[in-house]
């Protein structure tokens, strides 16, 4: 069923990608922190658990915009990192996978005007209003891996899709390579080629199903590498044909980083025609 993007969403997102047209599509991306720093300095102080800004600057604003594309990039090159490293370590596959899909939930996230603020412990929210971008501040609590899935899952554009589930199970993965005891399965170190690594996306690529499968470490097992790459290699996806959505046509920016120099020889973002989990987004 297609879903309908939300026109206030539509013309704050048109708005940001206006302002970095302006310029050299590669050099529009800041020094890192530079979001959070922005945000710290319009923050107002002693309000409380919820605050609002009001008047934030476009330079600001656009900062959300490209926060989602940087991390969304982030998302493609761990996972490349994790097919690469498919036989030479199942443990460090699987971590690198889940990152794939964390990065590209907290790209979306971040596209939908939130950005978590840790060392104040509070949440930032982007809306543009007469004209106006304005940024609430609210103090929810939780951990930055629980707090992004929790606000893309309750947005409409993703509350029904199978893709991103309630909770974030998969962190598992992560705790599991970083805090078990006695991992010693080390295979002997050899490196894909380039040639294996495509064969080895392209089938990621095609693996049909009807609902996504769920990874899970077993205990005493191996990381589920397999189901992990094949929901990443689907967000991966999913951000790309949203942002696709939105902008309707061309966009120097865009058109630049949706398709990066140094994965473009290893992935097409193709899914199999006729896959039941189609994101068919409309405006």
């Amino acid at each position: 069923m297609a879903t309908s993007i939300d026109p206030d969403l539509l013309r704050r997102l048109r708005a940001d990608i206006r302002l970095l047209n302006h310029g050299a599509a590669m050099d529009v991306f800041p020094r890192p922190y530079s979001l959070r720093d922005a945000l710290n300095a319009v923050m107002p102080k002693g309000s409380g658990k919820h605050a609002t800004a009001r008047n934030l600057t476009p330079n600001t604003a656009k900062m959300f915009t490209t926060a989602a594309v940087d991390m969304w990039l982030r998302g493609v090159h761990s996972f490349l990192i994790s097919a690469a490293l498919t036989s030479v370590s199942p443990i460090w596959a699987s971590v690198s996978g889940y990152y794939s899909s964390h990065y590209c939930i907290r790209a979306v996230a971040h596209l939908l005007g939130f950005f978590r603020l840790f060392s104040v412990r509070k949440t930032a929210r982007l809306v543009l209003t007469a004209g106006r971008f304005n940024c609430d501040f609210s103090g929810k609590s939780g951990r930055e891996h629980e707090i992004y899935w929790e606000v893309v899952k309750a947005d409409a554009h993703f509350a029904t899709d199978v893709l991103i589930p309630t909770s974030n199970s998969e962190v598992e993965h992560r705790d599991w390579a970083n805090y078990a005891d006695h991992l010693p399965r080390f295979p002997v170190f050899r490196p894909l080629d380039k040639e294996t690594l495509k064969i080895r996306i392209k089938k990621i690529s095609e693996i049909p199903f009807a609902s996504p499968p769920t990874p899970s470490v077993k205990e005493g097992g191996i990381p589920d590498v397999d189901n992990v790459q094949v929901v990443a290699y689907h967000r991966v996806v999913r951000f790309r044909e949203f942002l696709d959505a939105i902008l309707v046509g061309r966009n120097r920016f865009w058109d630049v980083h949706r398709n990066p120099s140094w994965a473009i020889e290893f992935m097409d973002f193709q899914l199999v025609e006729g896959r039941t989990l189609h994101s068919e987004f409309t405006v």
